[in-house]
């Protein structure tokens, strides 16, 4: 596929009316979606505006890329713009920006689509071909050009001989999106390495997927290895070696400085403690610290949650008890749905969170023992919450070993990683997890059961409030499953009215995050605005977990909400007189309460929608 295959006369601007970043980005993706190239205009522009916030597409030399791969694109399309006279858009040369590649790529954009997306990248390295650009008369002379350009770039490029006994530099590249800064930068390196007669490889890390992937050998063999990303790349593999670390965009702007470092060791050695051996602030806004840390959990344990969710909740239309054996609506179908999901995708989530926290601290070495971590918190009843203090626990536990093994001789660097590690790092985690974690929030959890014994027969309405609102404050966690202990004890005693409040309290969390990434779009990424689509049947479901990931990505904000939103339509099923004789089912057992079913559902809303408010006014925007 070629380049003029994406770009059209319809999605060509050569004058540009903007004067400033935010409306070049604004009239682009309006010139997209005239074309009929997105179906959600306000989500192709938020995505765009995502990668933004995580480092300028401003590239310098007059060029920006800004860029998006999401499901608001109907069509792979790219958008030019150009302004003769240029605008400020942060570019990391400081200098205005003439020339604007807008890339638009679906969700499901094929390999072909994204090799092609990425080779304009390329070509743009050329300054005569820029130049050309901007002087181009008319739209047909700009795809003329780029066309006769791509032309002449399709001759095969000449294989690297990494065995010769050359001096021997590795790269690798990697950006957010994997479409345009990743080739630029490889591109870049390698044009640099063969002007200086040096002998590069350089692995790109993009859209689909890892190529020309380094080899043990090669790492062995190179004189030190340039990582230029602004996204994680598998660095374990160069533990001993000399490493330079920058951002992408170094890659594309300095490679003669980078390459020269190269050749001349002036690197540090990485340690394989998962840190960068070279900071370099410039040019890059990539989240660090406890939030990256969190976002790799949550991005990890995400497809459980949706996955184990949607599962469990199709297992109920079979029936509330159709999973149980000695039910006379048992349904084998019905119990095969609700193991997979609930016994099995929901018994790994907590774990896979704990263990990839750990992983982003600690690079692979926090992977097991954040994850028998996390798996001890699931089962000590601890909640997310556990898992959460696990994977953080674990991850600077193996920071603490990699540092105090580091005084061993280097001969025993071969079995760090595979007994020294592994065999203290999950011991000292397990023991911690075990004496010093479970055991006290397990003594809440008992406690919090037992004063709530004694309150059935005070203030109803306060009952509720606080029943329900336990249920959206760790959100299956140890909270939430004393309040929902309490409710079965309360059904079994023949009284119905507390676990009305339980089941509208546990529903409203995921139910609100989902209106709430429905009317306030702004306040979410692309990937949360999926996610909350995904919360209508969770919630629905009465699957609390669903709204995890949003309570673990912003604590302070989320929680309160969905606590407050809770407790709301808790205290309404007791002002309703409701009451529920079934322990789960959410929207499929309704139609069974005891009082109004239409009042039950409308306390349910109520709550989410208060939830929904308070998201949205408390959240804050995702800008540039």
């Amino acid at each position: 596929m070629r380049i003029t295959e994406l770009l059209k006369k319809d999605t060509i601007i050569l004058d540009l009316q903007s004067s400033s970043k935010a409306d070049v980005i604004d009239e682009l993706v309006g010139k997209l979606d005239e074309a009929g190239r997105l179906n959600d205009r306000e989500g192709y522009k938020q995505a765009i505006l995502n990668r933004e916030s995580q480092s300028t597409t401003g590239i310098g030399e007059g060029i920006a890329i800004p860029h998006a791969k999401t499901s608001s694109v109907k069509t792979p399309a790219i958008a030019f713009g150009r302004s003769k006279e240029g605008l400020d858009y942060e570019s990391l040369d400081g200098q205005p920006a003439h020339l604007f590649f807008m890339i638009a790529a679906s969700e499901g954009a094929n390999n072909a689509h994204l090799e092609t997306l990425s080779r304009l990248s390329t070509l743009l390295m050329d300054t005569d071909f820029r130049q050309s650009l901007l002087s181009a008369a008319s739209i047909d002379e700009v795809i003329q050009l780029i066309d006769d350009k791509e032309t002449e770039n399709e001759q095969p490029e000449e294989e690297v001989d990494t065995k010769s006994d050359d001096e021997l530099v590795l790269a690798v590249t990697a950006c957010p999106t994997g479409i345009a800064h990743t080739y630029m930068a490889a591109d870049s390196l390698k044009a640099k390495a063969k002007e200086m007669n040096v002998t590069i490889k350089v692995e790109t890390n993009g859209s689909s997927g890892v190529k020309n992937a380094l080899t043990a050998e090669e790492i062995e063999k190179a004189t030190a290895i340039i990582v230029a990303a602004d996204k994680q790349v598998e660095m374990a593999r160069f533990a001993g070696k000399k490493v330079i670390q920058v951002p992408v965009a170094q890659g594309i702007r300095k490679p003669e400085e980078l390459i020269n470092r190269a050749l001349k060791g002036d690197a540090p050695v990485y340690s394989g403690d998962g840190g960068k051996s070279e900071s370099d602030s410039s040019g890059s806004s990539e989240r660090k610290g406890f939030y990256k840390h969190l976002m790799s959990g949550v991005s990890a344990m995400l497809p459980f949650v949706v996955g184990g969710g949607i599962l469990i909740a199709i297992s109920f239309m079979f029936g509330i008890d159709a999973v149980k054996p000695d039910d006379p609506t048992y349904n084998a179908f019905a119990a095969a749905l609700n193991t997979i999901g609930g016994g099995n995708a929901f018994g790994l989530m907590i774990p896979v969170l704990a263990g990839f926290i750990a992983m982003s601290i600690a690079d692979r070495p926090g992977l097991a023992p954040g994850m028998v971590g996390g798996l001890m918190a699931s089962t000590g009843q601890a909640g997310f919450l556990g898992g959460l203090i696990a994977g953080f626990l674990a991850g600077y536990i193996v920071l603490g070993l990699k540092k105090l093994f580091s005084r061993l001789p280097q001969a025993l660097d071969g079995i760090k990683p595979v007994l020294l590690y592994p065999l203290f790092s999950i011991f000292i985690t397990g023991m911690i997890m075990l004496y010093v974690i479970i055991d006290p929030v397990k003594a809440i959890n008992d406690g919090l059961t037992q004063w709530l014994s004694g309150f059935e027969t005070g203030n109803l309405v306060l009952l509720g409030i606080i029943l329900a609102g336990m249920m959206a404050i760790d959100m299956g966690g140890p909270i939430n499953k004393a309040a929902f202990t309490f409710g079965i004890a309360m059904i079994d005693a023949g009284n119905f009215g507390p676990h009305a409040a339980i089941m509208a309290g546990g529903m409203v969390p995921p139910l609100g995050l989902a209106l709430a990434t429905t009317i306030f779009k702004n306040k979410f990424t692309q990937q949360e605005r999926e996610a909350g689509k995904t919360c209508y049947a969770l919630g629905a479901s009465f699957i609390t977990e669903g709204a995890i990931p949003f309570a673990a990505a912003d604590p302070g904000r989320v929680i309160p909400a969905a606590v407050i939103g809770a407790a709301v339509a808790g205290a309404l099923t007791m002002v309703f007189g409701i009451g529920l004789p079934a322990p789960h089912g959410g929207i499929f057992v309704i139609g069974v309460v005891e009082g109004n079913p239409f009042l039950y559902a409308l306390a349910i809303i109520i709550g989410a929608v208060v939830t929904a408010l308070l998201v949205g006014v408390l959240k804050k925007k995702k800008t540039v």
